[in-house]
């Protein structure tokens, strides 16, 4: 007759896999000489007063979010976040920083790398495209459906509509910014810098790496950017295989309108300034001497 007991002990043993327990992920500490920036990665690490600010932190408090990491083939470890709470470290003058170990492929800890920086603050035009870019990538190497060719197949999913759910954006905001990466370097930094707007680069992203040397130097010459409707003739002519030294000379010699703009300042902000009893136009008329004197010493420095 057989023993019932041995059939509960059984059963004991092979508990359906929902009901086992999830084993906690554990956090270790590693020398930053064995931690390994992610390749290619995106963002920059910029000695700021936030960088410094974190580093006062970490040296008082230590690294109260562990980074996250994966083991690296040639040995250490691959950062996928936390770039800068290692620099942190590295000023703090730290030996060590507490890290997660996930083991995961490139695809993977590239969307995760991606996601763990894009709610920075003060990202550049250029890193945002070339994330967004790598991260499409990804996706795309993942098998995500990208074959939206056609009005009939609207349903189907883009990667690029896909990220851009979930960043709160339009997939055209994603398609406008993996464009810039079609820029050449200094074409990017200029839009870094703010000297080029963003709606007309865009467009000058259609030039090909040619002319927008070109661009560049008529750039120089005309000492002027492209506004947004000259962006686009430019495009347009590119594309039509117009585009050449004297159609886009004269493009940029064309009067662009002046801008229109108002600026406003705060009360909270200047306030702090002045007595209690100043008006706002008694505030007004001290601002403006205090520009008319800085104006004078600009011309005494440069006469100099």
């Amino acid at each position: 007759m057989p023993e019932k007991t041995t059939q509960k002990e059984h059963g004991k043993k092979t508990a359906p896999p929902s009901e086992k327990e999830v084993q906690p992920e554990v956090v270790i500490q590693i020398p930053l000489a064995e931690l390994h920036p992610f390749p290619d990665h995106p963002f920059q690490v910029r000695d700021d007063d936030s960088m410094r600010e974190t580093a006062e932190s970490v040296k008082a408090y230590g690294v109260l979010v562990p980074a996250i990491v994966r083991p690296r083939e040639e040995g250490g470890y691959e950062i996928i976040a936390g770039h800068r709470r290692k620099h942190a470290c590295e000023l703090a003058e730290l030996a060590t920083m507490p890290a997660i170990v996930r083991n995961m492929d490139r695809d993977t800890a590239t969307i995760i790398m991606v996601d763990s920086n894009l709610q920075r603050e003060n990202i550049l035009p250029s890193e945002r495209a070339k994330a967004y870019k790598m991260k499409m990538d990804a996706i795309k190497r993942q098998g995500a459906r990208t074959d939206l060719t056609s009005p009939n197949i609207s349903a189907k999913f883009r990667s690029d509509d896909e990220i851009g759910q979930e960043a709160g954006v339009s997939g055209d905001t994603i398609r406008n910014y993996i464009s810039l990466t079609q820029l050449v370097p200094e074409l990017q930094q200029m839009v870094d810098e703010k000297k080029i707007a963003l709606t007309p680069a865009y467009q000058l992203a259609a030039l090909t790496p040619k002319e927008q040397t070109l661009l560049l130097e008529t750039i120089d010459s005309e000492q002027a950017t492209p506004s947004l409707s000259q962006a686009q003739r430019m495009k347009k002519l590119s594309q039509s295989g117009e585009l050449n030294e004297d159609t886009m000379l004269s493009i940029m010699m064309e009067q662009k309108k002046p801008e229109v703009w108002n600026l406003t300042i705060p009360m909270d902000k200047i306030k702090k300034y002045f007595p209690r009893s100043y008006t706002p136009q008694r505030m007004e008329e001290v601002i403006f001497k205090l520009l008319d004197a800085w104006q004078k010493k600009r011309q005494r420095d440069q006469s100099r």
